[in-house]
């Protein structure tokens, strides 16, 4: 168990290569523990790692780290191509595609192959945990531990406790997050937790005041900067979320709550329906 053994001798599992997934291993490589990367293609696992030495080259150029430093963070992580490799990981967080049937079908072969007290984590920022947990026969040794991206830089993590998981559990799970140097806090199991639930009808508001011709967009976007000391705007938050990811995060949280607020305005779905997806395919609002 994570709180019991030193962090070398914890194995931690990560499923998904994009963006969050490789965040996830750069995170847990980072504090000392031995990380296990699983992509579909060995292409993409290899990719993960090799962006993870290009950010660990800058880190020595710019004196942050010491080559040293960065050859044994690097040495830390495997990659793989096969879930068997996962077998003796002692907590495993999937990060692929926010859609409940993947989720579901993963941590039930997780869940086949990862010793019997091992944790089966979720990043999900929205999706029902306890429908994941319950493809499971371990349903008390799941949880949600949902971090943010850009993961290396945003100090906070939702974990997220759903009916079925234990207190041992969830009390492993926020030690794994503060061994991580990250902030992490306990919330129900409920669609968009915290975060999401207050962000995205703020988000989608401003999509829809764009609609209306309140203002234009680089107005809002300089608004929010300006008037509320945000770091960015709406729209360029939006497409660094991923406007496909977006929608499916609003329309997650109006399945569960019903509230007009949640309804992805029509602009959005227009943007997502002509493969406009925000800084992952080059635009979305704005042109990258």
């Amino acid at each position: 168990m994570i709180v019991s053994r030193t962090l070398e001798n914890t194995l931690v599992g990560i499923v998904g290569s994009g963006a969050m997934g490789a965040g996830l291993v750069e995170v847990a490589a980072r504090a000392g523990y031995q990380v296990v990367l699983k992509s579909r293609s060995a292409q993409a696992a290899e990719a993960a790692r090799s962006k993870l030495a290009s950010r660990l080259g800058r880190d020595v150029e710019k004196g942050k780290l010491d080559a040293a430093a960065a050859g044994e963070i690097l040495s830390r992580v495997r990659v793989t191509t096969c879930t068997a490799d996962l077998a003796m990981c002692d907590l495993v967080i999937e990060s692929v595609v926010e859609d409940l049937a993947v989720k579901k079908a993963v941590l039930a072969e997780l869940d086949e192959v990862v010793q019997p007290d091992a944790i089966i984590a979720t990043n999900t920022s929205t999706l029902p945990i306890v429908d994941l947990a319950m493809a499971t026969k371990r349903p008390d040794r799941v949880c949600g531990i949902h971090f943010f991206n850009p993961a290396p830089a945003m100090p906070l993590v939702e974990v997220a406790r759903p009916l079925t998981a234990s207190e041992d559990t969830i009390a492993t799970a926020i030690r794994f997050a503060e061994t991580c140097g990250k902030q992490p806090i306990v919330v129900e199991d409920r669609a968009g937790f915290i975060v999401n639930a207050l962000l995205f009808p703020y988000l989608n508001s401003a999509v829809k005041m764009l609609e209306r011709g309140t203002g234009s967009m680089a107005s809002i976007d300089a608004a929010m900067r300006g008037g509320c000391n945000f770091p960015m705007g709406p729209f360029e938050l939006l497409d660094l979320v991923g406007l496909d990811t977006s929608v499916a995060i609003l329309d997650a949280l109006y399945d569960e709550f019903r509230e007009p607020s949640y309804a992805a305005a029509p602009m959005l779905r227009r943007l997502v329906s002509a493969g406009r997806l925000g800084r992952k395919t080059g635009s979305g609002f704005h042109t990258y």
